[in-house]
């Protein structure tokens, strides 16, 4: 079971119909510095359409019907698009799991935190979805729409239902020039009535007062969403071995069982491919899970190529608060971790190895919405780990991809563009706090410590080698600019 959850965050940009008894405007922008570290990596917690808990059930009225494919004749949907991820070839990034649409609307308060109480917000909210304007792609498909748009080719496997959200998140991925493959086999489908089949939707709610709420069925049913799923289809492991890299964040509990992840993770580490892992908020929960949740995150942790946390985050599951000694901690406890990054929030970001640290401060950008910032550096990332970008070089680009992604309205398709990363990273306005950040590595047993600054002057100051923004800048907006002339990138 997980908790409702709320954080104070900047407000979201949509605005709610205001013939609707519960909406309301957002408030203005404000101004701060990024990347943050948002509540979710992975974009959003789930909710489905359709909600049954210990006997209840309450159903989101129909927009209308769409269908992914022919019926086999008892409601069971025969997965067309499934047959799309045959002959995959030269994958840069394949997302697992946690595919969700978005609905995103301003109420004038956030749901109780009592269960009931809350149960029944949502029961109100059914009666009376949104308009379509107010859908947006959740989960990693944030991650692989930024990613894609840094030109990387990227596929989503996971799984959509046979009804209007399905098709609408197939429908954005096509045009982003993204592949889906779809992880149900024959034998696995089942009544495209049930709830347990169809596509998982986040209520993303925000206040007069600036904080997120995110309602979802993972907040009242213990199973994952799709916990009929229990084996790799050979679609799924054919775009697994395509892929340089497999990224897996903590909301993928959230739909398959451990048992399916640890069979993903396991097919990665056996054919080559690279794992990226980003357990998110709900790292803290599998800690503390089922023998099955914690035996999967101890696996992930350990066998991941690369580690994404927040400070956070990384005290929570190593138990040290300084954030190089808990990613050198986690480093030391993994068998395959060859990175360890942690998200700073408004400071910036640290990548640590066995042999270095490295160290990049926050781009200063005006925010008009946070959601979505967190998957947009984690494709910066995989850009700067599949193209062999020097390190800070790779925090850099992560800092600007993640900001102007905040610049944006919101995630999905409203995530960063090249252009906007380009204007930013030549504007080159980052919140340098010399003595933070001194004090971070200061006696810090390690081979290199490498910062990235506005301006250097004879590049090392004592234990620390400095290197110019405007040099990284140099070198990576060639390599940016080749990707958009190539008409990679939406922009």
């Amino acid at each position: 079971m997980h908790n409702y959850t709320v954080t104070l965050k900047s407000p979201l940009p949509h605005h709610a119909p205001p013939s609707h008894p519960i909406f309301s405007l957002p408030l203005n922008p404000r101004q701060f510095v990024l990347p943050l570290s948002p509540q979710k990596a992975g974009g959003s917690i789930y909710h489905n359409p359709v909600f049954i808990c210990k006997g209840t059930q309450v159903s989101v009225p129909s927009h209308g019907s769409a269908s992914l494919g022919p019926s086999n004749g008892n409601g069971a949907a025969v997965h067309d698009w499934k047959v799309r991820s045959v002959g995959i070839e030269n994958i840069d990034v394949a997302t697992l799991g946690n595919l969700c649409v978005d609905i995103v609307l301003n109420v004038p308060k956030l749901p109780p935190r009592s269960r009931e109480a809350s149960f029944a917000y949502m029961q109100e909210l059914s009666k009376s979805p949104p308009d379509k304007k107010y859908w947006e792609a959740g989960g990693n498909c944030n991650m692989a729409i930024a990613a894609a748009r840094l030109g990387l080719h990227c596929a989503t496997i996971g799984h959509v239902g046979d009804e209007i959200y399905g098709q609408f998140l197939l429908d954005v991925l096509r045009e982003e020039g993204i592949s889906m493959v779809g992880m149900s086999e024959d034998g696995d489908i089942v009544d495209s009535s049930n709830a347990s089949y169809e596509t998982l939707l986040c209520w993303v709610l925000v206040d007069p007062f600036q904080r997120h709420g995110f309602c979802s069925r993972a907040d009242f049913c213990k199973d994952p969403a799709f916990s009929w799923m229990s084996k790799l289809t050979e679609e799924v492991k054919m775009a697994i071995k395509q892929s340089k890299i497999l990224f897996c964040n903590g909301y993928g509990f959230d739909e398959l069982s451990p048992a399916l992840i640890m069979l993903a993770l396991d097919y990665a580490v056996e054919v080559g491919t690279s794992v990226f892992f980003d357990p998110g908020p709900r790292g803290k929960s599998l800690l503390t899970g089922t023998p099955e949740e914690r035996q999967a995150l101890s696996h992930l942790l350990k066998m991941s190529d690369v580690l994404l946390l927040t400070s956070d985050e990384a005290e929570s599951l190593t138990g040290i608060g300084n954030p190089i000694l808990a990613g050198q901690e986690l480093l030391k406890n993994g068998i395959r971790t060859k990175w360890v990054i942690i998200k700073m929030g408004s400071r910036g970001s640290i990548l640590v190895t066995m042999s270095s640290i490295s160290c990049a401060p926050a781009f200063k950008v005006n925010v008009i919405d946070t959601v979505g910032c967190g998957d947009s550096f984690v494709a910066a990332i995989a850009f700067g780990y599949i193209h062999n970008i020097p390190l800070v070089n790779t925090l850099a680009i992560a800092n600007a991809v993640g900001a102007a992604t905040a610049m944006g309205c919101g995630a999905g398709r409203n995530v960063a563009t090249l252009e906007k990363v380009i204007e930013l990273m030549r504007a080159s306005n980052i919140n340098e706090d010399d003595e933070f950040w001194n004090e971070l590595v200061k006696d810090m047993d390690t081979g290199e410590i490498t910062f990235l600054s506005k301006m250097v002057i004879n590049g090392r100051n004592n234990q620390v080698n400095h290197v110019a923004l405007q040099k990284v800048v140099s070198e990576l907006l060639p390599k940016l600019k080749d990707n958009r002339l190539e008409g990679k990138v939406a922009s």
